[in-house]
Parts: C-alpha cells; sequence; structure tokens
C-alpha cells in the first residue's frame, strides 16, 4: 500500500494556499505543564481543519471529472468543507449526513450550495457510493483518500515550519486522515518529535486496532456514545496503515475530561472548540503521565457546536 509522502503534502500546501487559513500556533501562558501551544483550526473558514483535504482532493481532479460534481457523505464538517471547495470550483455537490448531524452543521453546509440529504448513520456512506454510481459523479470521502490526507497534513506542514523544534504534538484521531497527514509531516521534518493520537474513551476503536495490530470493529451504536460527534469514525485500511507507521502512541479522554477541556478553551485560551476540537487539549491537561515532556502542540481540529451545547458544556 503507497502511502502518502511529504512531497505529497508540499503539493497539496500549494493548491490550498490562499484558500486554507495558515492558521497560527497560540502560545498559552496559562499552561502548568511545560509548554503548550494551541494549533486553532476551529478558525478555518468552515470551522475545521477539514477544508485542507476536501479542497486539495477537489483541486487535485482534472477538469471534465470535476464539472461531473462531487459527492461526500459526513459527520459535518467534512460536508461543509466539500461543499465550500466545491462553491469555489463552481461545481455541484451533494452531501449526505447523518440524520443526528448538529443542525448548526447541516444550514452551514446548505449554506455553500451544497444539496444536503440527511439518511440514518449507516445509510450515508451506501448512499453516497449509489449516487456516484448512478450520476457519475466523483466520491471526495471524508479521510480514505490520498489527496485528503495529503491535504490534512499541511497542517503538519505549517507546525513544522513555526516551531521546528517541537517535540510533542497531539492530534484528534477519529477515521484517521488527519493524525495520518500531520504525523507524516512531523515524521518527516522534526523526526525527534514524538505524536499522538487522541481519542474518546467511548469510541476507542483506533487504540484497540494498535494494540492487537489490526483493525477491529467497534458498531456504530458503540461509537456513537461521545459526545465527541466528529469522532465517531473508523479509520480504514489506508488510515489505519498511515497511523501504524506515525504514532507512538495514543490516549484516550473521557467525556469529563472533553467537557472540561471545552470550557478550558473557552475560558483561557478563548477560543469555541466542539468536544471533537477539544480532546487533545484533554490529553494535555488530564493525561500529562502519558506523554513525553517538552514544547508541546495539541491541534483544536474544530469548532462547529450547536449554541445550546456550547451554553451546556460552559455552565
Amino acid at each position: 500500500m503507497n502511502l502518502v509522502t511529504i512531497d505529497d503534502i508540499h503539493a497539496a500546501a500549494k493548491r490550498v494556499a490562499g484558500v486554507a487559513v495558515r492558521t497560527p500556533l497560540l502560545p498559552q501562558g496559562w499552561a502548568t505543564r511545560g509548554e503548550l501551544w494551541l494549533k486553532p483550526e476551529n478558525l478555518q473558514q468552515i470551522g475545521a481543519f477539514k477544508i485542507r483535504g476536501a479542497y486539495n482532493a477537489i483541486a487535485a481532479l482534472d477538469e471534465p471529472t470535476r464539472a461531473r460534481g462531487v459527492v461526500a457523505y459526513s459527520s459535518g464538517n467534512h460536508a461543509q468543507a466539500v461543499a465550500y471547495a466545491a462553491k469555489r470550483f463552481g461545481v455541484h455537490a451533494v452531501i449526505f449526513v447523518p440524520d443526528t448531524t448538529p443542525r448548526v452543521k447541516v444550514e452551514a453546509t446548505a449554506a455553500h450550495g451544497a444539496e444536503v440529504v440527511q439518511v440514518p448513520t449507516a445509510e450515508r456512506e451506501p448512499a453516497a457510493h449509489a449516487l456516484v454510481e448512478a450520476k457519475n459523479m466523483t466520491l471526495i470521502p471524508p479521510y480514505d483518500h490520498a489527496d485528503v490526507i495529503a491535504g490534512q497534513g499541511t497542517a503538519g506542514l505549517e507546525i513544522a515550519e513555526d516551531l521546528p523544534d517541537v517535540d510533542v504534538v497531539l492530534v484528534p484521531v477519529s477515521g484517521g486522515g488527519l493524525a495520518s497527514g500531520v504525523g507524516t509531516a512531523i515524521r518527516a521534518l522534526c523526526p525527534d518529535a514524538k505524536v499522538y493520537g487522541i481519542e474518546p474513551e467511548l469510541a476507542a476503536d483506533t487504540a484497540e486496532s494498535l494494540r492487537t495490530g489490526e483493525r477491529v470493529e467497534w458498531s456504530m451504536e458503540r461509537r456513537s456514545r461521545t459526545i465527541a460527534d466528529g469522532l465517531r469514525a473508523q479509520p480504514s485500511a489506508l488510515t489505519f496503515a498511515h497511523l501504524q507507521v506515525v504514532l507512538d502512541g495514543i490516549i484516550t479522554v473521557t467525556e469529563d475530561e472533553i467537557r472540561s477541556a471545552v470550557r478550558t478553551l473557552a475560558t483561557k485560551a478563548h477560543l469555541v472548540a466542539e468536544p471533537s476540537g477539544a480532546v487533545s487539549t484533554a490529553a494535555y491537561l488530564f493525561h500529562g503521565d502519558e506523554l513525553p515532556s517538552g514544547k508541546t502542540v495539541a491541534v483544536v481540529s474544530g469548532g462547529n457546536l450547536d449554541p445550546k451545547t456550547l451554553v451546556d458544556l460552559l455552565s
């Protein structure tokens, strides 16, 4: 299996330049254990890192293929990213999302001009594949695609450029595209740094898979228990192959730790993070004994959540 390379990530960086925000590293003076920087991907125009991979994948298509339109399935953030990228290219996009997707994500996706179809969670991927087959459109998957992984890796490229002596990088893990891409970039450019994937305890299929050395299936019902709705997917064969190479370890965080991290990010870092985006900060806050010391970067992967949920988390 061919893995994404640093050259692929450099190529992606050229494609996404001027579209994906080059988010800064924000030093956190309140941090009590070593030095901490946050990589605020919640500041992307669509509120999450997903724009990097979606835009890179669509930009890499030839014009006739792109003109036939694109299809995606998503828990929400990838949906917005594909819709936004498709609008930039002036092509039609159809997005299948679970019928449990937060309303804020559905409305934001539709606002970019995409056709949004809500279906039961287990039906979103089959429905997307069926439409691709019927209409000869192109599927832009949320993580199981080399161009998507390379696009997400541009966040790691920026970390390496902005903090070349970084010691530890903490990255949320779900389908594994972000961790695969960021890990590939850090491995190539900061070989002494350690990369840790962070996962909710209630959706820890990747942690179990890495322990056993093979992908372990968790039911959607089991994974859906976590408040981190963007971290309920499972790695594909492609992303799992990357994770086995680029991760030094994986940390699981509890629901209470995630909630606390959302509050900490809001009150101390002045960042609005969705639960999925707060897991890396949760690992820093509550699992320091499982992590190496040194200069640490926690990726805040997204900030799209319903206002009511935010109020509940901050109360």
